[in-house]
């Protein structure tokens, strides 16, 4: 799993100093995840993700996966 969260997803005016950064809200590695998850349930495979075959762990590890995938992707500033 990365360590790098990729800083607050919808950051406050605080937390742009230094050691506010990353503590306010969830983060962008959090948010690029909850985006990935919702285009892998809104696919053919949604119903083992409703109960019908156990991949529910899966199918949320792999959202993580690919937000890692999407902050390492990232041109930094």
């Amino acid at each position: 799993m990365s360590k790098d969260t990729g800083g607050p997803a919808f950051p406050t005016v605080d937390a742009n100093r230094e050691e506010d950064y990353g503590t306010r809200g969830m983060s962008l590695r959090d948010y690029f995840a909850a985006k990935a998850l919702q285009g892998l349930i809104s696919t053919s495979g949604a119903p083992c993700l409703l109960g019908m075959g156990g991949c529910e762990n899966e199918t949320a590890s792999t959202a993580y996966k690919l937000a890692d995938a999407m902050l390492a992707a990232r041109v930094k500033p």
